[in-house]
């Protein structure tokens, strides 16, 4: 039931998943758990692509970009929720429910437009190998870097501009695990939320285009691909190429569905649940797929995991 201390409270209250404690201990756990992994494997390439000195091309320059957004975005929102559930109070305070709000959608922005670099990466790489190093040179791709971080700076900053002109009549219950947008859009009393939409759709469009480019980019490596004579190499860029293009499509399908979906004063399972999948479930797998299942990634990892070993022989 709301009260009136509800809708006077200068903060938010963030109802999670559940209202049940042992529900909120299990979902603590579960995100502790892909938290811990997340950051290990993360860090672990961040690590790599760093200190050995085999692995300073553009590709992972930009892998090592990805795994520092990834890192940054899943501790955006996953150690606030750790501590809610943990100590069974959902309260945060408007500044740090607009932080949280301009670092999701900084960072949210920033990972769509490096899986576009990536993607356009690996599409000089695949097409035009003997031009390779002078398109992708240091240069572009620190100013690609650059780039990405800069866009997600501008699109958080949008975002908190539109937020802090909203004003709340509604009690300031936030049916969620973080400070999602849509969730504090709906607590709005006054029409001042169409800026929010406004800026949602500019970016929609944006992403959209973005999407394009990498469609266009796959679809141009899987063309010259096709006129490779050896099946075993048609087989390794397919099965790398394709995830990625899923795991892509996967962020972008599920953030847009619940970012145009229309709100309901009663979220159900299913809503909670289509968060995750844009939330902490692409920080968490983006290593594996983009990463670890890279060969030379492999034998790094093992080179550093055994140099002490080789060291004492």
């Amino acid at each position: 039931m709301i009260t009136t201390n509800e809708t006077k409270m200068n903060g938010f209250l963030l109802m999670g998943f559940s209202e049940n404690h042992n529900l909120q201990l299990l979902q603590a756990c579960l995100f502790f758990v892909m938290y811990l992994l997340a950051l290990t494997s993360n860090f672990i390439i961040i690590t790599i692509t760093t200190l050995d000195e085999h692995l300073q091309s553009p590709m992972y320059y930009f892998l090592k970009q990805l795994s520092l957004l990834d890192l940054s975005f899943i501790s955006v929102t996953v150690p606030q929720s750790l501590g809610n559930s943990l100590t069974g109070n959902g309260y945060i305070s408007y500044a740090q429910c607009m932080l949280q709000v301009f670092f999701f959608t900084s960072l949210a922005w920033a990972e769509v437009a490096i899986l576009t670099v990536m993607s356009y990466d690996r599409y000089v790489a695949i097409c035009f190998p003997l031009h390779y190093e002078l398109i992708m040179d240091a240069r572009r791709c620190n100013s690609a870097a650059t780039a990405v971080w800069v866009s997600g700076g501008i699109t958080g900053t949008l975002y908190i501009a539109v937020m802090c002109s909203i004003t709340f009549c509604r009690a300031k219950v936030i049916h969620h695990f973080f400070c999602d947008v849509p969730q504090i859009v709906k607590l709005s009393c006054s029409n001042d939320y169409l800026a929010v939409i406004g800026v949602d759709i500019v970016l929609s469009m944006a992403a959209l285009l973005c999407f394009s480019s990498i469609a266009l980019s796959y679809f141009h490596i899987f063309s010259t691909v096709l006129r490779i004579p050896s099946t075993e190499g048609q087989s390794k860029v397919f099965s790398t190429c394709l995830p990625h293009l899923f795991v892509v499509s996967f962020f972008l399908s599920t953030s847009m569905c619940e970012y145009f979906k229309p709100t309901s004063d009663s979220p159900t399972a299913f809503d909670l649940f289509l968060s995750i999948f844009y939330t902490v479930i692409p920080p968490t797998l983006n290593p594996v797929i983009y990463s670890l299942r890279n060969e030379a990634m492999k034998r790094a990892i093992q080179k550093l995991m055994l140099d002490r070993e080789f060291t004492d022989k």
